[in-house]
């Protein structure tokens, strides 16, 4: 009964001991298509002030966020990949990583210690190339192609109003001389009418006046 009894408590003791200090193995695979966010979710409901949480990246184990007394550190990691893209959940302090890029893909670590437990916890993250910048392929246009014929259309759509407007403008100018013409001749007419007129007033008066002396020497015998 004794060593029984003995046998259970080491049993206990040793569940206890595994739950405390275990460095779990279990690498957990999380995949994320390119430019979308990813959340590295740790089995912490809430930081307590005497929690250490570090995070991890890559096999060389490169520290990318730090956690003292809910005061928390983050890290660009190798070569300024992650800057500006590290977030944490302030409760939990899990890590998220918004605009995920292909170079984000990678072993990431987190290690939780206190003074009641330490636990480990890994993560496989692999970030999968969207489709419009695939990799290796050629089933598509490069994207510089497409830049130049947008460049291109927008060019000649330019050149075509910039020959419109010219039209346009030279149209106006010819109907406006025109216009000028027509006002111009108006007036001219206009005045030569009274002078006209006038001139044929006093030649007519001039042939009555003749008529009027021939008759006057007529004689009846």
């Amino acid at each position: 009964m004794f060593k029984e009894n003995r046998l259970v408590l080491f049993c206990l003791c040793f569940c206890h001991l595994v739950g405390v200090f275990g460095d779990t193995d279990t690498v957990k695979s999380v995949s994320v298509k390119e430019g979308d966010s990813v959340t590295l979710q740790i089995n912490v409901t809430e930081i307590q002030t005497d929690d250490k949480i570090d995070w991890k990246f890559g096999t060389n184990k490169v520290l990318i966020v730090k956690i003292r007394a809910k005061t928390s550190k983050i890290f660009d990691g190798p070569d300024g990949r992650f800057r500006d893209r590290l977030k944490l959940e302030n409760q939990t302090g899990s890590l998220i990583i918004t605009d995920t890029r292909t170079t984000d893909s990678g072993l990431y670590e987190v290690k939780i210690s206190s003074s009641r437990s330490e636990d480990t916890h890994r993560f496989s993250v692999t970030v999968n190339a969207s489709p419009s910048t695939p990799q290796g392929s050629s089933s598509g246009p490069p994207n510089f192609l497409i830049v130049l014929i947008s460049a291109a259309a927008a060019a000649a759509a330019g050149s075509l109003l910039v020959l419109v407007a010219v039209r346009i403008i030279c149209i106006c100018r010819k109907q406006r001389t025109s216009d000028q013409h027509v006002e111009a001749r108006e007036e001219e007419i206009t005045y030569a009418d009274p002078t006209f007129h006038k001139r044929n007033a006093q030649k007519s008066s001039a042939k009555q006046e003749d008529d009027v002396v021939y008759a006057g020497v007529v004689h009846r015998c």
